[in-house]
Formats: structure tokens, sequence, C-alpha cells
């Protein structure tokens, strides 16, 4: 049974027990274990810990040393503490249990008047707290009656009533917005305080009241900085408020706003300076010249005693960096006495920092450096905290692409940090990084290799190994001496698993296909390798052995150097709709999606230790499968044949606020292509019905059918189709504009109820006109050896022609105009222009509708504008004539 409320208990506020009535049996239950506690709170007893002493409870927590330790003494004991603890606050206890429980309570109305009698009191240690209690229980029918106490509470003289009442307002806004507006006048009295958290809240409740009015929050602003404030909170916030608004202006730099926060450099507050500085590094646009101020004073933080100020400077100049390096080079010296901080994380930053902004002349120092911070640093860090490291690598990759003739000192800095212990991610990102610098630059490929192949003698990592074998097959018989990293390769067959004798069986191949004079060698060594026994090592030895003997370029070419360019998800799904649909034909390879990336990105295996155990997986199917499911659903599809290709973004043909949203996506076949128009009704008092997109070519195209999609309602999406085909008369003619219209039957509706008319009526819409080009009915394939490539295709259908760019004026911006346009593969990284060059040959591979093999080589040279020579090879002659065609 309860006890009574009485006058001794509203004097005191509430006492425990009348907890029960709003927390019922979730109270009751938390204190089960507490039978004293259980009885003080129902009402049935005195305060169990009334007259608790300090050193008898410490002498009682010697049980905490006991074994087995005794959790419900130790929990009883831990109660007592925190009582003492808390002791002048246990009130303040009650009111977080009140906050914490509100949402499961059964009536909390019963304490606001207790709380209300708080927050009103004499005692302010319990007046802030009751405060946020009431608040956080209030809902918006209630928060009138607390209206008069809210705005007193805001004024009130003593600064964590204040606060709290700022603070529970700003928690309000969500819900009671109307409410809270009104008090606006008692927050800008309280912006006014000596105390700076309460001048903060204060401008917090303000910003966030008026921040849908710019004007209004401008003058708020003006009137701060005219009359200035006490809080470095405060203008921090205020910094932040001005820097939002200049991202907002366009050429905002004469504003005063950006006066203002270049002020705050000079302020007394190191946190203000640095909100300043930071908040002027993060403008968009901004110019070296008005970064000038805010890297100043990060170069003064940098030498600061404080770790925190330190990091903050070296962490945002670092952001500087990267956009702006030479901004960033007075603060080198101070930059390179970080390099040894006690601080691993200000170490890290500085010397990432250094790395973009160093000159090729500091580089030897500067890697001299590196060597002694690395070597400073334990090998379980390494192995276990390799994030930092990663971050380092990756810097000297880019320094290394700035500087490419300095690639010998960073390189073997580079093997320096290999042979030293560390884990997985730590060795995977410096081999990463040596292969990015032998792709990049051709003068370090033995340099590197070399490295690599001594890596491999001792490494741990299978995927390494294979990536690394992989490397060498790929880019070894291409060296001046091939024939040294037979001895690497062959090593890992007799010394290693059966993943890297696989990849090593690989590898020899590669080269036996490549060099002749290798060839007797390499067949010897494939022969000891049949005998092996994995049956992966076996199967590829001898399908490696029987083509190598054959002696055929072309054969090696397209079985050893290049491979299949299928998707191997895509060759999986084929080959089990085979096995379960027999047919006497024979099964077609031309009916497996091309693969978009190369093969070795497909294989998700890799990308870990071979010592982890991964489940099968299943591999989710790509947009193109996705896609070819789709349409062979529809009937009038089905005769269609497989899909080619698909566009690989859809393309907008109306603006994102016109009435209707269409989007559309290309789907070429071998003969036809569908045109997918994805809609979108934007109006709510409409329904449309019966819609398609009528297309009208301007070349040999012919508008075969549309299918309609039968209904928009609002907002939710439709799908209509329009099946196209391709030129007879005129293969060549790929290239075609087509002009659309989108027709449909409107039937008005009521936008609350959905209720359309029964009768509608005829309408149109015109849209944008839709471009088919070259790059449509061709799909890219990577061909790793793009001469094998070439002498596999034959110069049966070649052609070459010559031709000038006269509206480009530089070799990179002709490379990637006719990679856009005719949307093949670059080759060999062909597509990267060297420096300083005014010749450059591109290699690009695909393969045209119907599965057939593409090449074209472009040679471009650079005069006054840029002259190129196309050559063109395919298996069949319709390619060729099209690209030249296109080009012309």
């Amino acid at each position: 049974m309860l006890k009574k409320f009485d006058k001794k208990d509203e004097e005191s506020g509430f006492p425990a027990y009348w907890l029960l009535p709003i927390f019922g049996s979730h109270l009751l239950a938390i204190l089960a274990p507490n039978q004293a506690l259980r009885s003080y709170v129902t009402g049935g007893g005195t305060n169990p810990f009334q007259h608790l002493e300090k050193s008898a409870v410490l002498q009682e927590a010697r049980v905490f040393n006991e074994t087995p330790i005794n959790p419900r003494k130790c929990a009883h004991i831990l109660t007592k503490v925190l009582y003492l603890i808390n002791q002048p606050t246990l009130r303040r206890m009650c009111y977080l249990t009140i906050k914490e429980m509100s949402r499961i309570a059964e009536d909390v109305i019963i304490v606001t008047s207790s709380l209300t009698k708080d927050m009103t009191g004499k005692d302010d240690n319990y007046r802030g707290p009751a405060v946020r209690a009431l608040c956080q229980i209030t809902d918006t029918t209630m928060l009138q009656a607390i209206e008069r106490y809210m705005k007193q509470a805001i004024v009130d003289k003593v600064p964590s009533v204040s606060s709290s009442a700022l603070v529970s307002s700003l928690h309000l806004l969500k819900t009671s917005f109307d409410v809270v507006k009104r008090w606006v006048n008692e927050a800008q009295e309280a912006a006014s305080s000596d105390n700076i958290m309460v001048q903060y809240h204060a401008l917090g409740l303000l910003y966030h009241v008026r921040k849908n009015d710019r004007l209004a929050v401008n003058k708020m602003l003006n009137k701060f900085m005219r009359h200035g404030l006490k809080s470095p909170f405060a203008y921090c916030m205020m910094i932040r408020v001005a820097s939002k608004l200049l991202e907002e202006e366009a050429g905002g730099r004469d504003s005063p706003l950006f006066d203002f926060i270049e002020s705050c450099l000079r302020n007394k507050h190191e946190m203000v300076v640095y909100e300043a500085a930071s908040a002027i590094v993060n403008l968009p646009s901004c110019t070296a010249k008005e970064l000038a101020p805010a890297v100043s004073v990060l170069q003064l933080f940098c030498s600061s005693p404080k770790a925190a100020l330190r990091y903050a400077a070296v962490r945002t100049l670092n952001k500087v960096a990267m956009k702006h390096p030479s901004a960033v080079t007075a603060c080198n010296l101070d930059l390179e006495n970080l390099v040894t901080d006690s601080n691993r994380s200000i170490a890290t930053l500085a010397i990432t920092t250094l790395l973009k902004t160093g000159s090729e002349s500091s580089i030897d120092r500067l890697m001299k450096q590196i060597s002694s911070f690395m070597s400073e640093i334990s090998d379980e860090f390494k192995a276990w905290k390799a994030i930092p490291f990663v971050v380092v690598v990756q810097a000297i990759s880019a320094l290394c692409q700035k500087y490419p003739r300095k690639h010998a000192v960073l390189m073997n800095f580079l093997f320096t940090m290999l042979r030293e212990e560390g884990g997985f991610d730590y060795k995977r990102a410096i081999v990463e990084c040596i292969i990015s610098i032998i792709e990049e630059n051709s003068e370090s490929k033995e340099t590197g290799l070399s490295h690599l192949c001594e890596f491999i003698e001792d490494c741990e990592f299978t995927v390494l190994a294979t990536r690394i074998l992989h490397l060498l097959g790929q880019e070894g018989p291409k060296t001046n001496n091939p024939s040294k990293y037979i001895r690497f390769i062959y090593n890992r067959v007799v010394l290693e698993h059966e993943e890297v004798r696989a990849g090593a069986v690989s590898a020899l191949a590669k080269f036996g296909a490549q060099n002749e004079e290798m060839l007797p060698s390499i067949l010897v060594l494939l022969k000891r390798c049949v005998m092996d026994d994995d049956n992966e090592v076996r199967d590829r030895a001898t399908f490696y052995l029987s083509i190598l003997e054959q002696k055929q370029k072309a054969l090696s070419a397209a079985y050893i150097l290049n491979g299949l360019a299928v998707s191997i998800p895509g060759l999986e799904r084929a080959l089990h709709q085979y096995t379960l649909e027999p047919s006497e034909k024979p099964f077609d390879l031309k009916s497996v999606p091309l693969a978009t990336a190369p093969i070795t990105e497909q294989r998700t295996a890799e990308n870990s230790p071979v010592s982890a155990v991964k489940q099968p997986e299943k591999v989710a199917a790509t947009r193109q499968e996705i896609f070819q499911e789709q349409l062979a659903a529809i009937p009038e599809f089905r005769e269609l044949g497989p899909l080619f290709k698909a566009s690989p973004e859809p393309v907008a043909l109306t603006e994102l606020e016109t009435e209707y949203l269409i989007l559309c996506t290309k789907h070429t076949f071998a003969a036809h292509m569908v045109f997918q128009f994805d809609c979108t009704n934007t109006l709510n008092d409409q329904i449309l019905e019966n819609v398609t997109v009528q297309m009208e070519p301007t070349e040999g195209y012919e508008v075969i059918g549309y299918i309609p999609a039968k209904s928009l309602m609002y907002n939710q999406p439709g799908t209509c189709y329009t099946l196209v085909a391709l030129p007879e008369e005129d293969p060549t003619a790929v290239a075609c504009t087509f002009s659309c219209m989108m027709k449909f039957t409107v039937k008005d509706c009521d936008p609350n109820t959905g209720e359309a008319d029964e009768e509608g009526y005829e309408d149109e819409y015109v849209v944008e006109d839709i471009e088919v080009t070259i790059a449509d009915h061709i799909q890219r394939v990577l061909k790793p050896n793009f001469g094998a490539a070439w002498d596999e295709v034959g110069d049966e259908f070649e052609k070459e022609e010559t031709f000038t760019l006269s509206t480009v004026k530089t070799l990179e911006e002709a490379v990637g105009n006719i990679v856009k346009f005719l949307g093949m593969q670059p080759c060999e990284r062909s597509d990267k222009v060297p420096e300083n060059k005014n010749s450059h040959t591109l290699y690009l591979a695909g393969v045209f509708r119907g599965g057939h093999d593409l090449l074209v080589r472009a040679r471009l040279v650079l005069t006054d504008t840029v002259t190129m020579q196309v050559t063109a090879r395919s298996g069949e002659e319709l390619p060729v004539d099209a690209v030249m065609a296109s080009v012309g």
C-alpha cells in the first residue's frame, strides 16, 4: 500500500516512492535484488543508506578482491558507493530516472506539479535538472501551461538554470516550434549574459528559430559582430553560420562575413582562431591569397605545446595540401619537426603533408626522416594498426607520379619497408604502391620487378604472391632480360602450396607464349608440372603445354595472353542453363555477357589471406544480367536473342522540375535496339494511362512497335518500351538522332482520395532528342596484351585513315575525346599521355555487336592542332566500316 503525499513531502519536492505510480512494474523489477531499497521506494520503510560512513564502505569494498567474486554483494556495495558520491544530488538522480524512463511510463503527468515546484524553488542545485526533466516529459498540449515558467528560467540569473532552459527549448523546437519562437525576446536577453555557456546556448536557440529566414540570420550576425561576444563557443558557432552563408553566396569573398571570419584569426581564444582557420580552408574556390592568413595561424599551432592543437593544425594543413600544395610550402620546416612527434597520428599526418608539398630536391632528406619514423615503431603496431602506414604509402605513390625521376629512391624506401615485419594490410599497401609505380613509370619496371621477386621468396600471404606472379607474367616478358625471372617463378612451383603453384604455371606459360628463345625451357618446366599433386596445377600445365606445342601466335594470344573476355558469373549461369535444357546445338560462347572489368578483378576470393576460411557466396547478378531477365520476360522481346549492351547510365529526357520525369536506357541487341523509358508522374491531380514514347528516326532505323505503361499514378514510376530495327540497307550508318514525344491518356483525379474520372482525354508531351552513337554498338573489353591481340585478328579486314582534329589543342584532350566517342577500352595504359610529348599512340579494344572483336590503333601528333591516324582491325568488315564512317 502506497503512503499518502503529505505536507512534509510537498516541502521536499517529492519522495522516491512517488516514482512507483509512474513507472510501475519496471521500477520494481530493477529494484528486485535489493529488498531494502524496494521497501523504501514502495513507502514501507526508511532510507537504508541514511547513516552510511565512508570508511566502513571502503572497508567493505575489499570484497572485489575475493576469488571467486560475489556479484550480488559487489552490486550492493556499488550502490552504497554511488549513494555516497551523489548524496547531495540524490534527487537529481530521480530526475534522470524520470527522463530516461518517460517513454515507458504509465502516467507522467503525476510528477508535473512536483517538477514545476522544484523548477521555481530556492535550491539552485535542483532547478536546472527539474527544467530538463519537465521539458522531456511535457508534450505539445501541456507546454503552454509551463510557458511562463520557461520564460522566467531562460532569463534566470543562475547560469545552470538559464542554460538548462535554453537547451530544453532547443529540443522542444522539433515538436512545438510555434510556441518556442515566442520566447525569442528572452533568448536575446540571455545572449547578453556574462556566462559563456548561457551566451552560447542562447545564440544556438536564436539561430535555429531563424535559420529558415536568411535575412533574419544576417541581421542576427551583424548585431553580434558589432557588439561582440564573450563566449568562445558562441564565436565558433557564429563562424560556422557565417561560413555556411558564404558557401550559399556567389563570389562572397568581399562580404563582411568573410571579413568577420578573418578577424577571428586574431581572437585571444585558441579554439576560435582554429575554427576561423578551418572555415577559411573549407570554403569552396578559396584562392592561395585568401588562404595565406589561415595557413600562417596553423603554422604557429604546429609548434604549440598542446598535442590537440598540433594535431588539428597538421590535419587541416594536410587538407589544404590536397588542393593548394604551394600554399603549405612555407610550413615545411615546422612539419619536418613534427615527423619526430611522440604522437604517431601527428607524425603520420606531417609525413603525408610533406609528401604532398615537398620539392624534388627535398625527397632524399624526407625519405631519411620517414625511415627513422618507421624504424621506431614496433612490429606489432605495424601489424595491427596499419592504417597510418597505408596512408603514408599512398602519399609516396602520388609523389612518385609527381617526380618520376625520383623513382629509384622511393622504390628502395618501399622495398626496405617491405622487408620489415608487418601485417597483411601493411604489406599489401606497399606491394600495390610498387605495382602502381611500375605501371605509371616504365623506367622503374625492372627495378620494381626485381624487388617483388625477392619479396615472394619469403612471402606468407597467398594473395600477394599470386598478384605478383600475375604481374611477372604480364610485364616480365617485355623486359630486356626476361630469363632472370624464371628462377623466382619456378621456385614457387617447387616450394609453395597449390594456389601459388597454379599462379606460377600461368606466369611461365605467358613467358613461353611471348619469347620463342625461352619456349623449349618453358616446355620442360611445364612438363614437370604435369605430375603435380593438385588437379588445378596439373590441368593448367596440361592445357598450356598443348597450346604452346602448337607454336601458333594466334592460338597463344587467344588462350594464354588475353584469355576469355566474358563475365565469369554470366558464364556460370549460361552453362548451368545449358545443362538444364539439353540441346543438339553446341554451346555458343557469344551468348555469354562480356566482362566489363578485367577477370582478375572479378575473383573476390583473392581479396583476403589464404588462412581465412570463407563460406561460398552467391554471386550477385550484374546490371546487364538484370536487364536481360527483365526484357526476356516481355513476349515481344523474347526472339531478339541475348542482350549485347545496356547503356551505362540512364539519360534524362526532361528537367527535374517539370511535370513528368523521364529517363531513357538504351539496350542493344544483334539486329535491334530497345529503348526503355522510366517515367514518373509528378502531378497529384492526374493519372496517366497507356503511356508511350513515340520516336522518329533521322536515318535508316525503323520503329517496329511500342509497349505502353498501363498506368502512371502520382509519384509511382512506370516503364514503357520502344522497339527499333537497326539499318539493313546501310549497316555502317549506326549514328542516329531520334525525336521523341510522350503520348498518353489523362484522367483527372482527387489529390486527397486518388479517385479518378471515368473518362479521360488524349495528350502529348515533347521531350529531349535521343542520340545513338557508335559507342552504343561496342562493348568495352580489356586486352592485357594488345600486340598479341592485334596479330591474332590479322589484317584481312584492316582500314586506315588520317583525320585532323581542328578543335583539339592537347594530346590529353584528344585521347579523352576518342575514348569517350568510340566507347572502347584503352589497353596497356595508353590512355595516359607522358609529359612533354608531342606524339602518342592510343590502343583501344572492344567487341562490336554480334560478337566481333574490334581493335583500333590511333597515332596522334601534336603541331598547331592534333593529327590522328586511325587503323582499325576486326574479324569482319562491318565493324571496321562502322568505326571509319563514324569517325569521318
